[in-house]
């Protein structure tokens, strides 16, 4: 599987992306940085609640769009 499979299929394209952008919120400060420059610090304590259930949200299509590739390619075979 390539990332040509990736851009392919909209369920792993679109997990891909949301995977890459929850994993970037959550495991750098550049959301906190970003809420503290607009003003809106108070809300970086909430931001658990939302992010992991975003990210593992994001990995569930990822992992279904790569089954439904992997599907496909042995139908193909």
């Amino acid at each position: 599987m390539n990332f040509k499979d990736l851009k392919s299929n909209k369920y792993a394209h679109i997990g891909f992306w949301g995977v890459l952008v929850a994993g970037i919120c959550c495991f750098t400060p550049l959301l906190v940085w970003a809420l503290t420059f607009f003003g809106l610090a108070a809300l970086t304590s909430y931001l658990d609640y939302i992010l992991i259930p975003a990210l593992l949200f994001f990995i569930g299509i990822l992992l279904l769009g790569i089954r439904s590739i992997k599907k496909s390619k042995s139908k193909i075979e």
